[in-house]
Parts: structure tokens; C-alpha cells; sequence
């Protein structure tokens, strides 16, 4: 559900741009009650799980759709809503700068829809009440997998709002919004059995993790190595083999505009804001698409060979392997940022 330039206007862009900082700066400020040198190692593997999980298509069967994990829910139950919000903004800005997965433009709108919904809407208002203090395997697998899907429901009504709000003509609001839910129900239901699944792990081998992160408590001296271990060994082993097996089906808003506008990606603006920000995504996406970049002087027949399954390549392994890197230390470094200005105050 990752947004491109061509879906927005500068206006509708720069708004959610401006929503969006405004957030990160509350987030800033709310986490620091709770930051400690425990959670911020969580923050960082979770961020490089997610990271690599993004990359994993899974396909959405009689659609010839596919969609990926947000994450956000995962995020917002083992760190609490506002550490979960800077993790996912950490996601989708090494995503955005060095792979080129969602535009720079659309930068603010991605963050909003991946982060804001399942952050603050579906994990206190849906999430929490279903759980509640005494959690249950039940309660877990249904109150994670409801808040997975409305969270990626109203993610995809955030993508169809601001598109039609920009003006968008080829994306008309009724067509558009019947085949975004349809299909990001289908999503949303695989988002929150994944979500339960590491949920529930965490939860019998940590269950103060999730009691402290609701109460928006410090880790304090909880041991978390049985739980880091086992989440970056799962962002390793995603990132650098599982990525090989992604579904080479359009995800769910390529195809909803393809059953729109009978084009799974639209042209953006050659000139102005949309043509400067593309030149700085160029300059700073290193593997973009999650490969190495495309030599000019490889034959095009190359190119348009029907790609394997799986797609065994090591531009694919190398781009999980370094992103989750990535984000494991922008992570950590705003964690510790963040940290460092509490001890000062």
C-alpha cells in the first residue's frame, strides 16, 4: 500500500508531509516516559523484521492480487503506540530513500496510513478493549486480527481519500474506493493472523512486554534476549531467503488501480516538485526495487524474461539483509536520541 508521487498533488502531499512531522514530534516527546535501554534494542529488531516482512508478498488467492504485512499492529502492541510510530516512520523512510519503495512526495501519506491508523485508532479502540488486562490466546487471535483489518482498512479509505482529494482524475472515488476495501479485506485478514502469530510468541516468552507496553511502562531489567534473538534471526532469514518467495502479483493498489483506471501505475508530472523529487529518489535509492540497479548496456531481452519462482537473486537478499540494517539503526539511534534527552532534562 506504499503510495507513489504520481498519486498526489503537491498540495495534498506537502498537507500530510506537515501531519505527519507534527506526529513524529508528539511521538517524540510522549515516548520518553517509557524509553529505556531494554526497549530500545526492541524497537530496532522489530523495525528490521518489519522491514524485511514488507518485502514478502503473499498472494491474495482468485484475485491475481497480492498484499504485504504493515506491521504497524505488531509494532503498537510490544512497544506502545508512539515508540510503534517513529519504528514504522523508520520502515518507510530507509524503504522510501535507498529502495525507492514509495515515493519521497508520498513520504508523509505512507507514514500517516501505515502508522497513524493501526497506532491510534485500531490498537486503543479495538485492540485493547478485546484483550484487555488478562489476556487469553482467544482474546489475543481476535482482538490482533480485527485490529489488523480495520487498521488496513482505513489505511486503503486514507490511500483513496487523499488521491481523489489531489485530483486524480483516472481514480474516480466510488470505483476506486469498491476495489480498495474488497481487496484490502483479504490483506487485512492475513495481517492479523501474522500479527497474532507474533503476538502470541512474544507474549509466552515475554508477557510483561505487552503489559508494559499498554501501561506505558519502562522495560526496566527484563531480560529480552530470548525475544531479540528470535526476531532478528526471523528479519535475517526473511530478508536475506523467505524475500525470494514474494508474489509476483501487483499488491492491492496496483491492482485496484488497474481495475480503476486500467493502469496499475499512473505518469507523474515531468516538471515541478514531482520531477525534483523523483532526481533526489535516483540519486539516494542505491538498490532500488529491492535489486541492483539495471546496467543501460544489458540487452532488453533480459529484461523481459518471465521472472522465476522463486525468484532466487542476491540483489533481493542483499537488499533485506541491508535495510533491515538500516532501520535496525535509524531505529536505535532515534531511540537513543530520544533517551538521551529525558537523562538531560
Amino acid at each position: 500500500m506504499h503510495m507513489a508521487d504520481a498519486l498526489l498533488s503537491p498540495a495534498v502531499g506537502g498537507t500530510m508531509w506537515a501531519a505527519t512531522a507534527g506526529t513524529i514530534a508528539f511521538c517524540a516527546k510522549k515516548v520518553q516516559q517509557d524509553l529505556d535501554d531494554r526497549k530500545i534494542p526492541l524497537m530496532g529488531v522489530l523495525g528490521a523484521f518489519i522491514f524485511a516482512a514488507q518485502m514478502i508478498n503473499f498472494t491474495i488467492p482468485a484475485t491475481g492480487s497480492s498484499g504485504h504485512l504493515g506491521g504497524g499492529m505488531i509494532l503498537a502492541i510490544l512497544l506502545g503506540p508512539y515508540a510503534a510510530f517513529l519504528t514504522i516512520a523508520s520502515v518507510l523512510t530507509v524503504q522510501a530513500l535507498f529502495f525507492a519503495d514509495g515515493g519521497l512526495l508520498a513520504l508523509g501519506c505512507n507514514i500517516f496510513n501505515l502508522g497513524i491508523f493501526p497506532c491510534f485508532i485500531a490498537y486503543p479502540l479495538i485492540y485493547n478493549p478485546i484483550v484487555g488486562k488478562n489476556p487469553t490466546p482467544m482474546r489475543l487471535a481476535i482482538g490482533a486480527t480485527l485490529a489488523g483489518i480495520i487498521g488496513l482498512q482505513l489505511g486503503a479509505l486514507g490511500v483513496v481519500t487523499e488521491t481523489v482529494l489531489s485530483g486524480i482524475s483516472e481514480l474516480p472515488l466510488t470505483a476506486f474506493l469498491a476495489a480498495m476495501l474488497p481487496i484490502h479485506l483479504g490483506i487485512g485478514l492475513v495481517e492479523g493472523l501474522v500479527t497474532t502469530a507474533v503476538v502470541s510468541f512474544v507474549w509466552k516468552a515475554r508477557p510483561e512486554i505487552l503489559e508494559y507496553a499498554a501501561a506505558s511502562r519502562p522495560l526496566g531489567n527484563l531480560s529480552m534476549k530470548k525475544v531479540l534473538v528470535a526476531l532478528g534471526a526471523a528479519a535475517i532469514v526473511t530478508g536475506g531467503a523467505l524475500s525470494w518467495f514474494a508474489s509476483s502479483f501487483p499488491d492491492g493498489l496496483e491492482w485496484s488501480m488497474a481495475k480503476t483506471s486500467g493502469k496499475e501505475e499512473l505518469e507523474a508530472p515531468e516538471a515541478g516538485i514531482h520531477h525534483a523529487l523523483s532526481g533526489i529518489q535516483g540519486k539516494t535509492a542505491f538498490l532500488p526495487g529491492y535489486g541492483f540497479k539495471k546496467n543501460d548496456t544489458e540487452p532488453a531481452a533480459a529484461e523481459e524474461s518471465a521472472p522465476s519462482w522463486p525468484a532466487v537473486d542476491i540483489g533481493t537478499s542483499t537488499s533485506g539483509l541491508v535495510g533491515g540494517s538500516l532501520t535496525l539503526i535509524l531505529a536505535v539511534v532515534i531511540g537513543f536520541l530520544f533517551r538521551k534527552r529525558s537523562q538531560v532534562k
